[in-house]
């Protein structure tokens, strides 16, 4: 799995005129799901991304998570995150998971971060195409990936 992780004063997720979902400080994450990903990738990047500290403590340092500043989470799924575009000028997605394969794998980090969270994590849509508007607070961004496993 890999993730885009931003750090937000807000965003919102929009498809045409209707709005999906929005929130207000907190995470904004792409999320993309690779062939071969497994539950227990989806309970590593759901544990990663509540408890990542990129909130600043009263120092001033990235030292507070999503879980201490009771922010919000947004979690946008986002199959190009695995595109390749080192051959020719149009990428190719073979490097993300099959679209039936990856949304059980995504929903599962959507619940468990929930879960951890102790409120809902926000969503876009599965699959369709959407407009994603933020605020980076920082600007603070990250990229994620799951642990190689044999």
């Amino acid at each position: 799995m890999r993730a885009v992780v931003q750090r937000v004063l807000s965003a919102s997720v929009t498809a045409g005129s209707q709005r999906r979902s929005e929130i207000g400080s907190g995470l904004l994450v792409l999320l993309g799901v690779a062939p071969g990903d497994t539950d227990a990738d989806a309970e590593w990047m759901s544990r990663k991304l509540v408890h990542l500290r990129i909130f600043d403590d009263d120092a001033g340092r990235m030292n507070r998570s999503v879980l201490d500043t009771g922010g919000e989470m947004l979690l946008v799924s986002q199959f190009t995150l695995y595109g390749d575009a080192s051959r020719g000028n149009r990428p190719g997605f073979s490097g993300s998971a099959d679209f039936d394969a990856a949304r059980p794998l995504y929903e599962s980090v959507v619940r468990l971060s929930g879960l951890q969270l102790g409120r809902p994590v926000r969503t876009g849509w599965y699959g369709e195409a959407m407009q994603v508007a933020l605020v980076n607070n920082g600007p603070v961004t990250l990229i994620l990936d799951t642990p190689q496993r044999p």
